[in-house]
């Protein structure tokens, strides 16, 4: 589910970026100026194309992570005696939620690009919040899946 809820997150966002790309306001323009960057044409058109490309990496692999576990949903009730193995199974799985995980990675680098549109002061900002928070997340899920494997070994 989450899977799915970002990959269209991430095709919504990219309409929109396309919505705003073509039209012929001047909503492209970012704020006067607001903070320091350039805001040339070319400039302009280089953020939002970066951010779209971004936006599309994204939605693949979250679409190729939903293929993937739809697969392993459909293996599973196989029956012992047919041509699938259980690592088979197991490998689909984990390349499902490793798609999944770099999908997310792809899509949380957006939020930086988005704020490129109005200057390199707020990315600066948004990337040196954004480093610790996810170095946690990594940490965490690295030192919980260790504490695990050595209880395990020990026998608790």
């Amino acid at each position: 589910m989450g899977a799915t809820l970002m990959a269209t997150t991430s095709i919504l966002l990219c309409s929109g970026l396309a919505a705003v790309i073509s039209s012929t306001y001047n909503i492209k323009k970012p704020i006067n100026d607001a903070l320091y960057g350039a805001h040339g044409e070319f400039m302009v058109a280089l953020k939002y194309v970066t951010m779209l490309l971004v936006l599309l990496a994204s939605f693949m692999c979250h679409s190729l992570s939903i293929r993937f576990i739809n697969q392993v949903n459909f293996l599973i009730n196989c029956p012992p005696e047919s041509m699938v193995t259980c690592e088979y199974v197991s490998e689909l799985l984990e390349r499902g939620f490793t798609l999944n995980a770099v999908g997310n990675r792809i899509f949380y680098s957006a939020l930086p690009l988005m704020l490129w549109i109005f200057g390199p002061v707020l990315v600066f900002l948004c990337t040196i919040t954004m480093m610790p928070m996810l170095y946690n997340l990594d940490l965490v899920f690295g030192n919980m899946n260790k504490e695990k494997m050595d209880d395990i070994a020990n026998g608790v």
